[in-house]
């Protein structure tokens, strides 16, 4: 049965083409603010890492009312290291929003995210947004995203796409580029008009496939998820059936449905809503709430693996417990574990020695998210070099991740870039002239993509725009070599030293400046040589008795590389860790101790 007041819909695209923005503008043309209200802009990236890098992280849910029609909203977001949050999220809905920028057309996010909704059936329909862009180009994006839903093995019904044109940032939509463009409304009608209603059981047995799980300090865990069949009642008696088969009953403490940016709590829901309801405790993704009487199931909830690992320990830093509350290796396994509870796309185990957690996931970006997330709780720990997760054919032969990377370079540099990737074990499949841009894609190693980002930058003055994700798995392409310069190590825990500093910037690229904490093992710069080189940064200046012929001269230091979780990962060797604490991010040597790296060297 057709639930007609009721549209699921979900929001996919590429990072940056303006999903947030868009749910924004919606928001406003349904009259979720007061005319007056002061709105922040991107009201749904709420988390604080979201709003300092401009991505989505988590999915969000909402809900708008147009025409009675109540349409719930869903955020994903365009990353594909977050793509378990898709994957699942789409479970939900009935139908997406594809997102494509006017001027950049499909991306590589663009087509890791199609593909799920495609694959799931959902009905699609394409947004051609930032059409006031300049050297926007709609029509050809239009055919363009026709071409990518071929590839993709889209159906017939799926390829036949409503199209809809926008601006987010002035708050238009128009259904033909020759319209005038007033509001968001010609959007909303054709929400209503082409995203299909919910088809469910309303008499049915109750049924629900948790597809998320909030948290809250005051009720512990709270289960997302579309109510597929019947009507739930708040203290009615289910049975949960958890992803291993187990079994057991409960009562729904309290249900709530999404209106507008919150939720309010209902006595009853009904089937096709998207409902949150306490008192499944231990509530994992794929659970399913049911009715005692006559159960249902459900197929479980797939997510793509992992592809890279790092292991989290405890830190052992001279420094340790000065910047951080939490430092303890128990704290630290149990909130690896409480994360593994809700994040489904990632794996986290503990190492078979104790000494630490190995925590999967699916790029460097999605690591690191964890990582910042855990240092703002005030842990402190550190972690080893990102290695990828190797896999074995039927024949014994080993196999990497593969990645898809498509670079967007002035044609000037194009051949510099080709030059970068090549160093890095990639190989170009395809390369487009865009009038002064010159479009190139290129398989290469996960491994390979480590630091590459930088690279690419530096080769091209910051022109080039970058992107990759997971493709597949393939034949192992041998060694690809690792950083050519060595690192300058300090000698002693001590605070560093202009004046020393001053001499050893001749010498190499310096991380820190003066004034700094420094321990003994402690990676203090670049070295220009291959080799490493240990270093004094607290040797002061040496005073005679007697005034110097000569005034002293100002020192005048070169600014220190400071680098992000994400660049310091990428950084590192295998003998080398990341320090995070809550302040700092530091890279020193696994053994502090140059007498027992000398040891280590010679075995």
């Amino acid at each position: 049965m057709l639930q007609e007041k009721i549209r699921n819909v979900a929001i996919i695209a590429h990072v940056d083409h303006g999903k947030t923005t868009l749910v924004d503008c919606l928001l406003q043309a349904s009259g979720v603010f007061r005319e007056n209200q002061e709105v922040e802009e991107r009201v749904l990236d709420s988390n604080d890492q979201e709003r300092e890098r401009g991505i989505t992280i988590l999915s969000k849910n909402v809900s708008i009312e147009h025409k009675g029609v109540k349409i719930n909203i869903i955020d994903t977001p365009g990353h594909a290291d977050f793509g378990g949050e898709v994957e699942r999220v789409l479970n939900m809905a009935d139908g997406a929003l594809l997102i494509v920028d006017a001027f950049e057309g499909p991306m590589p996010q663009t087509r890791f995210v199609l593909q799920h909704a495609l694959d799931m059936g959902l009905r699609i329909m394409v947004v051609v947004n930032k059409i006031d862009r300049p050297g926007s180009r709609p029509e050809q994006v239009v055919d363009e995203v026709f071409d990518l839903m071929c590839e993709l093995n889209a159906s017939d019904e799926q390829l036949d796409f409503p199209v809809v044109y926008t601006s987010a940032m002035q708050g238009i939509s128009k259904l033909d580029m020759a319209d005038e463009g007033k509001n968001m409304l010609p959007l909303l009608d054709k929400i209503l008009e082409e995203i299909p209603a919910p088809d469910v059981d309303v008499d049915g047995p109750v049924a629900m496939q948790i597809c998320t799980v909030d948290h809250s300090s005051f009720v512990g865990r709270i289960g997302v998820g579309r109510l597929s069949s019947g009507t739930i009642h708040k203290n009615e008696n289910v049975l949960v059936i958890k992803n291993d088969g187990t079994r057991y009953n409960t009562v729904i403490k309290q249900l709530f449905t999404f209106e507008q940016l919150g939720k309010k709590e209902q006595q009853s829901a009904g089937a096709g809503d998207i409902i949150a309801v306490v008192g499944v405790d231990d509530a994992d993704i794929g659970d399913v709430v049911t009715s005692r009487e006559t159960p249902r199931t459900f197929d479980p909830i797939k997510v793509e693996q992992p592809t890279m690992a790092i292991i989290f320990e405890a830190s052992t830093s001279p420094l340790v417990g000065r910047e951080g509350d939490i430092v303890g290796a128990r704290q630290l396994k149990e909130r690896l574990l409480k994360e593994a509870e809700s994040n489904i796309s990632m794996q986290i185990t503990e190492l078979p020695d104790k000494s630490g957690m190995e925590v999967a996931g699916r790029g460097v970006l999605h690591l690191s998210v964890l990582m910042e997330t855990m240092r703002r709780e005030g842990f402190e720990f550190q972690v080893g070099r990102p290695r990828v997760i190797i896999k074995e054919d039927e024949n014994g032969n080993k196999l990497e991740p593969i990645e898809e990377a498509t670079v967007d370079v002035p044609s000037d540099y194009a051949g510099k870039v080709i030059e970068v990737f090549g160093t890095a074990g990639g190989e170009m499949t395809d390369m487009v002239s865009r009038g002064e841009q010159t479009h190139i894609v290129f398989h290469i190693p996960s491994r390979g993509t480590m630091g590459l980002r930088t690279k690419v930058l530096n080769a091209t003055r910051g022109e080039a725009i970058m992107f990759h994700h997971f493709y597949d798995y393939g034949t192992w392409r041998g060694d690809l070599g690792g950083r050519v310069r060595g690192s300058m190590i300090a000698m002693a825990t001590e605070k560093s030293v202009a004046y020393a500093l001053d001499t050893l910037q001749e010498r190499g690229r310096l991380f820190v400046g003066p004034g700094e904490d420094c321990y003994e093992g402690m990676i203090v710069g670049e070295s220009a040589k291959e080799s490493d080189m240990v270093v004094n940064v607290a040797k002061a200046k040496q005073l005679g008795n007697q005034r110097s012929s000569g005034a002293d001269k100002a020192i005048s230091l070169t600014p220190k590389v400071t680098f992000t979780l994400e660049e310091a990962l990428e950084y590192i060797e295998d003998d080398e860790l990341v320090e995070v604490t809550p302040k700092s991010i530091r890279l020193r040597k696994r053994l502090l101790s140059a007498t027992d790296r000398k040891k280590a060297a010679k075995k």
